[in-house]
């Protein structure tokens, strides 16, 4: 073969090599062009399906990927975004009899045997209850709420009939505090009593519950409260406490507390019965503590100008067979600020007198004392209002908080009115942003509010409110102590006693209200039963531990000027 023939035969084969190499770059590219165009289809099917679901609604059918890992009800928060109520997925102990067939014993074991190791993983367990619906061959739940290291422990007793589906849970990770606040979710799922009722509907709606709801309440706050009311609860033997600490510019409940409590994370019997709520459902007669408001409506209307007029307080005011008295002698005459430091009565009824029944009453629907009270949770108490025509006596009467039953929130929204420039809100336990606040309506002249400031703040510094002045808080308020209505009269064996405050009074931010339901003489109270031994303390001690956490620091160099007032009082705190 000659060298020109060989040249030819390798060129041939050099040219037979690109193409083969040629071709399978083109059916390589041509996959991958076939690949690309499938991926992007499965895109477009996607998104298309992303837009039809987004476009459809938001039906209760959980219809997404993102719906599906909701989880089944929504979460509930404080203020600052700490956890309250929330979902969390559990277990529950069912007894199925059938789990083995229909013939034969759905028990390896005894159900004597069974239910003493269930014995032994849940302590609390009815033993005898147990075997016996194990006995029964009824199918059905054994517990709810199982942990998943005991649905373990439960798997190892190997009994096939007790089985363990999965179940959504709520979780109240503080426990009891709040529990009036939050209510309860039942087995079904439905929220009761508290917020969770409020909010059931939000809370499960697959388009919401993925947004925590922040409550007003602060979590720190809260647990002051509920600690302070129950230490007083309990140092005088009292039936019950509630207490509430308000915004007296937003109307936001920064903390609400009815003692004793239950634990929404455990519904029993015992349960049911400590969710009545005493300061938003329970109405009473909060006596003395409504003497501020009488003074407030008798300046508004220029009944009270001079604050050194004496009025005489030596003789009871009669008034057909009833008789309006003191406790106790004060004097043969008082004047308006020596009347709310010494709590008189008989001044305040004589102050009321002049008022007159139509602006008395008027005074109390603007203040909201005839309906039930304004807040969002659904157990709301109305009061006992004396109606349309106020007899003289009424009128007297309700000076000092007798004859008019209202809740201890009435209360406190009204004295927030009352030092904070003269606006009534309604409370709300809902957070809000700034700016949100609702405009209310005017209830005393600004210049009403300011002189309240001062009177309140004298009673704590030389009055009945001593053992509630925390040094530096600048805290103002009057006591009540009022005996409970009873079968023929008043039992004067059972108190109420209640302390209304604001604080600080040169720029008052928050009420607060704290009362006793039947306190008893305790050496904690010097054997006494009125508010200013038991129910002040509780808001002398509560306010150091709050203050600095709602930005409000102790300053002994600020203070409500009360030196125009100070030489009228005088003979009575020398």
């Amino acid at each position: 073969m000659t060298a020109m023939m060989v040249s030819a035969a390798i060129s041939s084969g050099r040219v037979r090599l690109v193409s083969i190499r040629q071709q399978s770059l083109d059916v390589a590219r041509l996959r991958v062009l076939w690949l690309a165009m499938l991926f992007a289809m499965v895109a477009i099917v996607a998104i298309l399906r992303i837009v039809q679901i987004g476009m459809g609604g938001s039906g209760t059918q959980v219809t997404t990927l993102s719906e599906a890992l909701l989880p089944d009800r929504g979460e509930i928060t404080d203020r600052n975004g700490a956890m309250l109520a929330r979902a969390s997925s559990g277990f529950a102990l069912w007894y199925n009899p059938k789990a083995l067939g229909e013939t034969g014993s759905p028990l390896v074991r005894s159900p004597d045997d069974v239910a003493a190791r269930l014995k032994a993983i849940f302590p609390d367990l009815d033993q005898a209850d147990i075997a016996a619906r194990l006995s029964s061959g009824r199918p059905g739940y054994l517990r709810r709420r199982i942990l998943g290291e005991d649905a373990d422990r439960v798997q190892q007793i190997g009994e096939l009939a007790l089985e363990m589906p999965p179940e959504s849970d709520r979780i109240y990770p503080q426990g009891s505090m709040g529990a009036h606040v939050l209510g309860y979710v039942d087995s079904a799922g439905n929220g009761k009593v508290g917020m969770e009722q409020v909010l059931n509907d939000h809370l499960r709606d697959p388009a919401t519950r993925g947004e925590p709801v922040a409550l007003s309440i602060d979590l720190r706050v809260q647990g002051a409260l509920e600690d302070e009311l129950r230490r007083g609860m309990l140092s005088t033997n009292a039936m019950g406490a509630a207490g509430i600490v308000l915004d007296v510019d937003t109307g936001e409940v920064m903390a609400l507390a009815s003692l004793p409590e239950f634990d929404p994370n455990k519904i029993d019997a015992a349960g049911v019965n400590l969710m009545f709520n005493r300061v938003t459902n329970q109405v009473y007669e909060l006596g003395s503590t409504f003497k501020p408001l009488t003074i407030a409506a008798a300046i508004d209307a220029g009944v009270v100008r001079d604050f050194g007029k004496r009025y005489q307080a030596s003789q009871p005011i009669k008034v057909g067979r009833f008789s309006i008295k003191d406790s106790h002698p004060l004097g043969a005459s008082l004047n308006v600020p020596e009347a709310l430091i010494h709590s008189s009565n008989i001044v305040t009824a004589e102050i009321a007198d002049e008022l007159g029944p139509k602006r008395m009453r008027q005074t109390m629907i603007d203040l909201g004392m005839n309906e039930r009270p304004y807040i969002e949770l659904p157990a709301k108490g109305f009061p006992i209002w004396p109606g349309d025509n106020w007899p003289r006596l009424r009128n007297m009467t309700v000076s000092y908080g007798h004859g008019i039953a209202v809740t201890p929130l009435h209360l406190a929204s009204a004295y927030a009115a009352m030092v904070n420039g003269g606006i009534w809100r309604p409370a709300t336990l809902h957070r809000l942003e700034p700016g949100e606040a609702p405009s209310g309506r005017r209830v005393f002249k600004a210049s009403t509010s300011s002189r309240m400031r001062q009177l309140l703040r004298m009673i704590a510094v030389y009055g009945t409110g001593k053992n509630a002045d925390a040094p530096g808080f600048r805290v103002g308020g009057k006591t009540g102590s009022a005996e409970k209505p009873g079968k023929g009269g008043y039992r004067q064996s059972s108190l109420v006693s209640t302390f209304a405050a604001a604080f600080p009074m040169d720029n008052p931010r928050y009420v607060i209200i704290a009362m006793l339901d039947e306190p008893q003489g305790t050496t904690a109270s010097s054997f006494q039963r009125t508010a200013a031994w038991n129910a002040a303390p509780i808001v002398g001690r509560l306010v150091p531990r709050i203050g600095p956490i709602l930005g409000v620091r102790p300053d002994s160099h600020a203070d409500v000027d009360i030196s125009d007032l100070r030489p009228l009082i005088q003979s009575a705190i020398e």
